[in-house]
């Protein structure tokens, strides 16, 4: 019987179909011996301004003779995990008879080294425990054919995954990102403090008249002297007598009269420490000429010639030639021995004493039990004597904001004090009443690592743009602001020498183990996440014994690392399970 055309087409098609499928089917087949390279190795997250990332590029080792010149493929690498997988972007490769524009070529004869370009996706923490896995689909004709590594059982364990896992450490920020300022105190042990009186003297006149003695300046004086002789918080240091003649008349007249105006008061302040029972060395001194106090008095009147006045001061260093050519102006000179003369004939009387403040023991006490009676400064002083003990310090700081609401520092420590106890809504509040009496740079600065701890990076970035001056933090702050973006070489200049846990990270990111583990080993802070940076430096070095000995220490000082090194593939080279559990 004749066949149809039609029933021959059928036929023709049907065999083109089986055809088809057989050449995929075969490339299904010899797609088990595509050796895959990835880099990283282990993939790992990447920074950057916009979040952690995983880049991954791999090239793909195609055998001669393996690939179709008929067969295109697509292949999508996918990070699979516990609920749910994260595919990269495709890409396209083409035997040497189909035309394709957007992906690479793959001879039949000798094979290829396929090649896809780093691509990243999104981080999110269930990648730290993942397969990265290659969907395969082959495409000949109209007829495709879609494939895995899985499938393929391919892989070192045949599970299909090329890489296994993502590192996570540039993520590993310490437990308080942020390094907060406090405001300083201006605490001082010792206080220096004087007083000061003036004997007016006649003209050519050396004896101390009544009604000085009698004038307020003087006689506050001699209640000085008293008062900080029966005060026990206070010590008398020296008096200082100071005498002067006035620049008139003949210069050999004025050095005995301002040498016996200096004996006349030095006299005087004797005698008054004597009434008083109070001891004080008097040290005494006189200037026979007071010019300095005499251009002082000029530059301050409304005398008529007073720029000439002062001309001739300036011309002239001879005080004989200076005084006649100022008698020369006779209308000024009779201002000036009326106005300005007469105060310069003088001596002047200096008490100076010291104010020994509280103890650091009396301080500490009050902080605690009765900070009413303590000012400001102490009572931020008092902070710093606990350093160590957060509840005493929240407690002492607390107690300062509550006394000195109007004081920056008061504030914005208490919100520091809360801030190291976790609380950060609280802190938050604290600075923003802070930085509303004053936009302090230490305020600033606090008010960043807040946004910092609410991931609103350019918000902290902005705030610490206003910080200039706030101190080291500030760099340490700018440091993991460039971490967090990625620029981890900015942020190692940032650092500086500072020997910080995040200043190590930093050193293990940029590959300088030996530096990141010098600088762990100069800080003497005892925490988990330490001695955690040392187990991953060692690990990255190869140095098992270092590893197993410092996750040890971690995982004692605290117990969340023995939960995330269980999955941390830093330390998948490495037996560490009898130290987990």
């Amino acid at each position: 019987m004749k066949k149809s055309r039609f029933q021959i087409f059928g036929t023709l098609a049907l065999v083109a179909l089986l055809s088809s499928c057989a050449s995929l089917d075969k490339m299904k087949e010899a797609a088990k011996n595509i050796k895959y390279t990835v880099t990283p190795e282990v993939l790992a997250t990447q920074n950057t301004a916009n979040g952690a990332i995983v880049p991954m590029s791999f090239k793909a080792s195609v055998p001669s003779k393996m690939w179709d010149k008929k067969v295109s493929a697509e292949l999508t690498p996918v990070l699979v995990y516990d609920g749910g997988e994260t595919a990269y972007p495709s890409k396209m490769y083409y035997g040497e008879a189909v035309q394709g524009s957007d992906g690479q070529t793959i001879s039949y004869t000798n094979g290829a080294l396929a090649e896809y370009p780093q691509q990243s996706v999104e981080f999110n923490d269930k990648m730290r425990v993942s397969n990265l896995i290659v969907r395969i689909k082959f495409i000949k004709g109209d007829q495709t054919l879609e494939t895995s590594t899985v499938e393929l059982e391919m892989g070192p364990n045949g599970d299909g995954a090329i890489a296994k896992g993502v590192i996570a450490t540039s993520l590993l920020l310490g437990d308080e990102p942020g390094v907060p300022t406090i405001g300083k105190d201006n605490f001082k042990r010792i206080i220096n403090e004087d007083q000061s009186a003036e004997l007016i003297y006649l003209i050519n006149k050396a004896d101390i008249r009544n009604g000085e003695l009698k004038k307020e300046d003087v006689m506050a004086i001699n209640d000085y002297i008293k008062a900080i002789n029966e005060a026990e918080n206070k010590n008398l240091k020296d008096v200082v007598v100071s005498a002067y003649a006035s620049p008139d008349g003949a210069t050999s007249l004025n050095e005995g009269l301002a040498a016996k105006r200096e004996t006349s008061a030095k006299g005087y302040i004797e005698k008054v420490l004597k009434k008083a029972n109070a001891s004080a060395n008097v040290v005494a001194k006189n200037t026979p000429e007071d010019w300095e106090g005499f251009k002082a008095a000029m530059e301050k009147s409304n005398i008529q010639d007073k720029d000439l006045i002062l001309r001739v001061l300036a011309m002239y260093t001879d005080n004989d030639v200076r005084e006649k050519e100022i008698k020369n102006l006779s209308a000024a000179y009779k201002a000036i021995a009326e106005e300005i003369l007469p105060p310069l004939r003088r001596a002047q009387i200096t008490v100076n004493a010291e104010l020994v403040g509280k103890s650091d023991e009396e301080i500490k006490n009050l902080a605690i039990n009765d900070p009413a009676q303590l000012n400001v400064e102490e009572l931020l002083y008092a902070g710093k004597l606990y350093e160590g003990d957060k509840d005493k310090v929240a407690k002492i700081y607390a107690s300062a904001a509550s006394q000195f609401a109007n004081d920056w520092r008061a504030l914005n420590n208490a919100g520091v004090a809360e801030y190291e106890n976790g609380k950060v809504a609280a802190a938050k509040a604290l600075f923003e009443q802070a930085e509303k009496i004053q936009a302090a740079p230490q305020v600033e600065n606090n008010l960043g690592i807040i946004a910092l701890a609410e991931k609103n990076y350019d918000k902290a970035k902005e705030y610490f743009g206003k910080a200039a001056g706030a101190g080291s933090e500030l760099d340490q702050n700018l440091g993991i602001c460039a971490l967090l973006e990625g620029d981890y070489a900015k942020a190692e200049t940032y650092f500086g020498a500072n020997i910080s846990c995040n200043a190590a990270l930093v050193k293990i990111l940029n590959e300088k183990y030996d530096a990141a583990l010098s600088n762990l080993n100069a800080n003497t802070l005892e925490c988990g996440f330490k001695y955690y940076l040392k187990a991953i430096a060692a690990a990255r070095k190869g140095e098992g014994d270092y590893v197993k000995e410092n996750l040890r220490k971690a995982c004692q000082l605290d117990a969340k690392w023995k939960t995330y090194a269980k999955t941390d593939m830093e330390f998948a080279k490495y037996d560490i399970q009898s130290i987990i559990d």
